[in-house]
Protein backbone atom coordinates (compact mmCIF):
# COMPACT_ATOMS: atom_id res chain seq x y z
CA UNK A 1 0.00 0.00 0.00
CA UNK A 2 1.58 3.34 -1.03
CA UNK A 3 2.37 5.41 2.10
CA UNK A 4 -0.02 8.33 1.41
CA UNK A 5 -3.05 6.02 1.11
CA UNK A 6 -2.12 3.93 4.22
CA UNK A 7 -1.78 7.25 6.16
CA UNK A 8 -5.03 8.22 4.80
CA UNK A 9 -7.25 5.39 6.06
CA UNK A 10 -5.24 5.36 9.45
CA UNK A 11 -6.63 8.41 10.01
CA UNK A 12 -9.96 7.24 8.94
CA UNK A 13 -9.91 4.58 11.49
CA UNK A 14 -9.51 1.82 8.86
CA UNK A 15 -8.35 -1.30 11.18
CA UNK A 16 -6.60 -3.06 8.22
CA UNK A 17 -4.49 0.43 7.59
CA UNK A 18 -3.65 0.22 11.53
CA UNK A 19 -2.66 -3.08 11.58
CA UNK A 20 -0.10 -2.86 8.35
CA UNK A 21 1.39 0.43 9.86
CA UNK A 22 1.95 -1.23 13.14
CA UNK A 23 3.63 -3.97 11.33
CA UNK A 24 5.68 -1.35 9.57
CA UNK A 25 6.78 -0.85 13.43
CA UNK A 26 7.99 -4.07 14.15
CA UNK A 27 9.67 -4.42 11.09
CA UNK A 28 11.49 -0.78 11.07
CA UNK A 29 10.39 -0.48 7.37
CA UNK A 30 11.96 2.51 5.73
CA UNK A 31 8.63 3.68 4.84
CA UNK A 32 8.13 4.05 8.45
CA UNK A 33 9.39 7.71 9.16
CA UNK A 34 6.86 9.33 6.18
CA UNK A 35 4.41 7.22 7.98
CA UNK A 36 4.89 8.69 11.47
CA UNK A 37 5.60 11.98 9.80
CA UNK A 38 2.10 12.20 8.03
CA UNK A 39 0.39 11.32 11.04
CA UNK A 40 2.11 13.43 13.94
CA UNK A 41 -0.26 16.25 13.48
CA UNK A 42 -3.64 14.62 14.53
CA UNK A 43 -1.94 13.30 17.76
CA UNK A 44 -2.06 13.78 21.18
CA UNK A 45 -5.60 13.31 22.10
CA UNK A 46 -5.65 9.85 23.01
CA UNK A 47 -5.91 8.81 26.89
CA UNK A 48 -2.59 6.14 27.22
CA UNK A 49 -2.84 3.79 30.23
CA UNK A 50 -0.40 1.36 31.04
CA UNK A 51 -0.70 -1.91 32.84
CA UNK A 52 1.92 -4.05 33.93
CA UNK A 53 2.90 -6.78 36.66
CA UNK A 54 4.53 -10.13 37.14
CA UNK A 55 3.28 -13.16 35.33
CA UNK A 56 0.34 -14.76 36.78
CA UNK A 57 -1.48 -12.14 38.45
CA UNK A 58 -4.19 -11.59 35.50
CA UNK A 59 -3.26 -8.75 33.30
CA UNK A 60 -5.05 -10.06 30.28
CA UNK A 61 -8.32 -10.47 32.40
CA UNK A 62 -8.00 -7.18 33.91
CA UNK A 63 -7.52 -5.44 30.76
CA UNK A 64 -10.70 -7.31 29.39
CA UNK A 65 -12.82 -6.33 32.12
CA UNK A 66 -11.39 -2.73 31.77
CA UNK A 67 -12.07 -2.34 27.85
CA UNK A 68 -15.85 -3.73 29.03
CA UNK A 69 -16.08 -0.79 30.97
CA UNK A 70 -14.89 1.59 29.27
CA UNK A 71 -16.83 0.45 25.85
CA UNK A 72 -20.09 0.58 28.73
CA UNK A 73 -19.63 4.35 28.36
CA UNK A 74 -19.11 4.65 24.91
CA UNK A 75 -15.12 4.99 24.60
CA UNK A 76 -13.39 3.72 21.88
CA UNK A 77 -10.18 1.40 23.06
CA UNK A 78 -7.07 -0.07 21.34
CA UNK A 79 -5.54 -2.56 23.34
CA UNK A 80 -1.12 -3.13 22.71
CA UNK A 81 -0.18 -5.74 24.01
CA UNK A 82 3.83 -5.45 24.13
CA UNK A 83 5.79 -8.81 24.14
CA UNK A 84 8.92 -9.95 24.53
CA UNK A 85 10.16 -11.47 20.67
CA UNK A 86 9.84 -14.69 19.77
CA UNK A 87 13.26 -16.65 19.72
CA UNK A 88 12.08 -18.62 16.95
CA UNK A 89 9.34 -16.87 14.80
CA UNK A 90 10.16 -13.04 15.87
CA UNK A 91 6.64 -12.55 16.78
CA UNK A 92 4.79 -11.73 19.60
CA UNK A 93 4.63 -14.45 22.22
CA UNK A 94 0.84 -13.97 22.41
CA UNK A 95 -0.02 -15.95 26.00
CA UNK A 96 -3.44 -15.14 27.24
CA UNK A 97 -4.02 -12.71 25.17
CA UNK A 98 -7.17 -15.24 23.70
CA UNK A 99 -9.23 -13.79 26.86
CA UNK A 100 -9.57 -10.77 25.08
CA UNK A 101 -11.12 -12.58 22.02
CA UNK A 102 -15.16 -11.46 23.21
CA UNK A 103 -13.71 -8.25 22.08
CA UNK A 104 -13.08 -9.32 18.71
CA UNK A 105 -16.16 -8.57 16.88
CA UNK A 106 -16.60 -4.79 18.85
CA UNK A 107 -15.76 -2.52 15.78
CA UNK A 108 -15.06 -0.21 18.76
CA UNK A 109 -12.26 -2.49 20.07
CA UNK A 110 -8.75 -3.29 18.43
CA UNK A 111 -6.49 -5.37 19.59
CA UNK A 112 -3.01 -6.00 18.86
CA UNK A 113 0.00 -8.29 20.21
CA UNK A 114 3.64 -6.48 19.04
CA UNK A 115 6.93 -7.51 19.26
CA UNK A 116 10.08 -5.49 19.67
CA UNK A 117 11.99 -7.91 17.79
CA UNK A 118 15.46 -7.18 19.44
CA UNK A 119 15.26 -3.52 18.82
CA UNK A 120 17.97 -2.15 20.50
CA UNK A 121 15.64 0.48 22.62
CA UNK A 122 12.98 -2.26 22.77
CA UNK A 123 9.63 -1.16 24.36
CA UNK A 124 11.44 2.37 24.52
CA UNK A 125 11.68 2.39 20.41
CA UNK A 126 8.63 0.44 19.60
CA UNK A 127 6.26 1.91 21.77
CA UNK A 128 5.64 5.45 21.15
CA UNK A 129 5.39 4.30 17.09
CA UNK A 130 2.45 2.22 17.83
CA UNK A 131 0.88 4.76 20.29
CA UNK A 132 0.93 7.41 17.42
CA UNK A 133 -0.76 5.07 15.16
CA UNK A 134 -3.21 4.12 17.74
CA UNK A 135 -3.77 7.68 18.79
CA UNK A 136 -4.36 9.10 15.02
CA UNK A 137 -6.58 6.35 14.17
CA UNK A 138 -8.94 8.33 16.77
CA UNK A 139 -9.27 5.60 19.90
CA UNK A 140 -10.02 7.72 22.80
CA UNK A 141 -8.80 5.44 25.33
CA UNK A 142 -5.13 2.96 24.49
CA UNK A 143 -4.80 0.32 26.71
CA UNK A 144 -0.76 -0.59 26.82
CA UNK A 145 -0.10 -4.25 28.47
CA UNK A 146 3.46 -5.61 29.10
CA UNK A 147 5.06 -8.52 30.91
CA UNK A 148 6.02 -6.91 34.36
CA UNK A 149 9.22 -7.99 34.40
CA UNK A 150 12.17 -6.00 35.59
CA UNK A 151 13.12 -2.95 32.90
CA UNK A 152 9.29 -3.26 31.20
CA UNK A 153 7.72 -1.47 34.21
CA UNK A 154 9.49 1.53 34.31
CA UNK A 155 9.58 1.63 30.11
CA UNK A 156 5.09 1.45 30.25
CA UNK A 157 5.43 3.98 33.26
CA UNK A 158 7.66 6.49 30.44
CA UNK A 159 5.25 6.02 27.83
CA UNK A 160 1.46 6.08 29.74
CA UNK A 161 -0.58 8.70 31.06
CA UNK A 162 -1.47 6.55 33.98
CA UNK A 163 0.14 3.25 34.98
CA UNK A 164 -1.54 0.62 36.71
CA UNK A 165 0.63 -1.99 38.63
CA UNK A 166 -1.17 -5.65 39.44
CA UNK A 167 -0.52 -7.93 41.80
CA UNK A 168 -2.44 -10.50 43.32
CA UNK A 169 -1.87 -12.43 46.52
CA UNK A 170 0.49 -15.20 46.37
CA UNK A 171 2.85 -13.24 44.06
CA UNK A 172 4.87 -11.50 46.73
CA UNK A 173 4.04 -9.33 49.23
CA UNK A 174 3.94 -5.28 49.16
CA UNK A 175 7.75 -5.38 51.05
CA UNK A 176 9.12 -7.02 48.18
CA UNK A 177 6.46 -4.87 45.49
CA UNK A 178 8.71 -1.81 47.96
CA UNK A 179 12.03 -3.42 46.49
CA UNK A 180 11.18 -4.29 43.43
CA UNK A 181 10.48 -0.18 43.00
CA UNK A 182 6.64 -0.81 41.67
CA UNK A 183 5.78 1.91 43.80
CA UNK A 184 7.76 4.48 42.11
CA UNK A 185 6.09 3.64 38.49
CA UNK A 186 2.74 3.11 40.35
CA UNK A 187 -0.31 5.88 39.83
CA UNK A 188 -2.48 2.94 40.86
CA UNK A 189 -2.33 -0.33 42.77
CA UNK A 190 -4.70 -3.16 41.52
CA UNK A 191 -4.98 -6.38 43.81
CA UNK A 192 -6.54 -8.87 41.53
CA UNK A 193 -8.21 -11.99 42.49
CA UNK A 194 -9.13 -10.66 45.64
CA UNK A 195 -11.67 -13.62 46.45
CA UNK A 196 -8.66 -15.68 47.09
CA UNK A 197 -7.02 -15.91 50.83
CA UNK A 198 -4.43 -13.54 51.27
CA UNK A 199 -6.20 -10.56 49.40
CA UNK A 200 -6.80 -7.91 52.23
CA UNK A 201 -3.65 -8.67 53.58
CA UNK A 202 -1.36 -8.02 50.74
CA UNK A 203 -4.20 -5.07 49.92
CA UNK A 204 -2.86 -3.83 53.84
CA UNK A 205 0.78 -4.10 53.22
CA UNK A 206 0.86 -1.86 49.54
CA UNK A 207 -1.51 0.78 51.84
CA UNK A 208 1.16 0.77 54.58
CA UNK A 209 4.15 1.04 51.70
CA UNK A 210 2.30 3.84 50.01
CA UNK A 211 2.21 5.74 53.46
CA UNK A 212 5.79 5.49 54.24
CA UNK A 213 6.52 7.61 51.23
CA UNK A 214 7.03 11.28 51.78
CA UNK A 215 5.06 13.61 49.21
CA UNK A 216 4.38 17.09 48.34
CA UNK A 217 1.62 18.33 49.11
CA UNK A 218 -0.85 17.92 46.65
CA UNK A 219 1.34 15.53 45.46
CA UNK A 220 -0.81 11.98 43.96
CA UNK A 221 -1.19 9.66 46.38
CA UNK A 222 -1.30 5.90 44.62
CA UNK A 223 -4.58 4.42 45.25
CA UNK A 224 -4.71 0.24 46.53
CA UNK A 225 -7.69 -0.86 44.70
CA UNK A 226 -8.92 -4.23 45.69
CA UNK A 227 -10.43 -6.65 42.48
CA UNK A 228 -11.36 -9.80 41.21
CA UNK A 229 -11.10 -9.21 37.17
CA UNK A 230 -12.64 -11.91 36.10
CA UNK A 231 -15.96 -11.86 37.90
CA UNK A 232 -16.03 -8.28 36.80
CA UNK A 233 -15.63 -6.99 41.10
CA UNK A 234 -13.98 -3.76 41.33
CA UNK A 235 -13.42 -3.22 37.84
CA UNK A 236 -16.06 0.10 38.41
CA UNK A 237 -13.65 1.41 41.30
CA UNK A 238 -10.53 0.90 39.40
CA UNK A 239 -12.25 3.13 36.63
CA UNK A 240 -13.21 5.50 38.33
CA UNK A 241 -9.31 5.79 40.47
CA UNK A 242 -8.15 6.34 35.96
CA UNK A 243 -10.72 9.09 35.85
CA UNK A 244 -9.48 10.72 39.06
CA UNK A 245 -5.67 10.42 38.29
CA UNK A 246 -6.83 11.92 34.85
CA UNK A 247 -8.11 14.84 36.59
CA UNK A 248 -5.55 15.60 38.90
CA UNK A 249 -3.09 14.95 35.86
CA UNK A 250 -5.10 18.26 33.55
CA UNK A 251 -5.10 19.99 36.88
CA UNK A 252 -2.08 19.78 38.39
CA UNK A 253 0.24 20.71 34.69
CA UNK A 254 1.29 16.93 35.07
CA UNK A 255 -0.33 15.81 32.06
CA UNK A 256 1.71 18.25 30.32
CA UNK A 257 5.07 17.00 31.74
CA UNK A 258 4.40 13.58 31.19
CA UNK A 259 3.79 13.85 27.52
CA UNK A 260 6.71 16.58 27.20
CA UNK A 261 9.07 13.74 28.63
CA UNK A 262 7.48 11.20 26.41
CA UNK A 263 8.62 13.19 23.67
CA UNK A 264 12.09 13.51 24.88
CA UNK A 265 12.22 9.21 24.85
CA UNK A 266 10.75 9.17 21.89
CA UNK A 267 13.34 11.47 20.14
CA UNK A 268 16.12 9.69 22.49
CA UNK A 269 15.40 6.47 20.58
CA UNK A 270 15.02 7.43 17.48
CA UNK A 271 18.02 8.66 17.93
CA UNK A 272 19.71 5.88 19.14
CA UNK A 273 18.38 3.40 16.77
CA UNK A 274 19.68 5.39 13.81
CA UNK A 275 23.38 5.28 15.67
CA UNK A 276 23.08 1.44 16.11
CA UNK A 277 22.51 1.60 12.49
CA UNK A 278 25.09 3.86 11.68
CA UNK A 279 27.38 2.13 13.83
CA UNK A 280 26.82 -1.18 12.07
CA UNK A 281 27.50 -0.11 8.85
CA UNK A 282 31.12 0.77 10.15
CA UNK A 283 31.75 -2.67 12.42
CA UNK A 284 33.14 -4.50 8.98
CA UNK A 285 35.54 -1.58 8.21
CA UNK A 286 39.71 -2.53 8.78
CA UNK A 287 39.75 1.46 10.58
CA UNK A 288 37.83 -0.41 13.34
CA UNK A 289 39.73 -3.21 12.92
CA UNK A 290 42.71 -1.07 13.24
CA UNK A 291 41.38 1.13 16.55
CA UNK A 292 40.85 -1.78 18.02
CA UNK A 293 44.06 -3.24 18.03
CA UNK A 294 45.58 -0.59 19.35
CA UNK A 295 42.79 -0.31 22.21
CA UNK A 296 43.55 -4.03 22.72
CA UNK A 297 47.75 -3.02 22.79
CA UNK A 298 47.02 -0.30 25.48
CA UNK A 299 45.46 2.62 23.64
CA UNK A 300 42.81 5.10 25.40
CA UNK A 301 39.33 3.58 24.49
CA UNK A 302 37.58 7.14 24.40
CA UNK A 303 40.20 8.69 21.92
CA UNK A 304 39.48 5.44 19.76
CA UNK A 305 35.25 5.89 20.41
CA UNK A 306 35.53 9.72 19.59
CA UNK A 307 36.92 8.48 16.28
CA UNK A 308 34.37 6.27 15.31
CA UNK A 309 31.86 8.95 16.48
CA UNK A 310 33.83 11.19 14.02
CA UNK A 311 33.21 8.95 11.39
CA UNK A 312 29.48 8.72 11.80
CA UNK A 313 29.31 12.52 11.74
CA UNK A 314 31.15 12.11 8.61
Amino acid sequence: MEVGDLVRRVLKGDRRAVARAISRVEDAAPELRRIVSGLASRTGHARIVGLTGAPGVGKSTSTSALVKALRARGESVAVLAVDPSSPFTGGALLGDRVRMQEHSTDSGVYIRSMATRGHLGGLSWAAPHALRILDAAGFSVVLVETVGVGQAEVDIAAHADTTVVLSAPGMGDGVQAGKAGVLEVADILAVNKADREGARATVRDLRQMVAQVDREPGEWKPPVVSMAAADGEGVDDLLARLDEHAEHLRASGGLQARRRDRARREIEGIALEELTRRLADVRGHAALDKLADEVAAGADPYTAADTVLAALDG
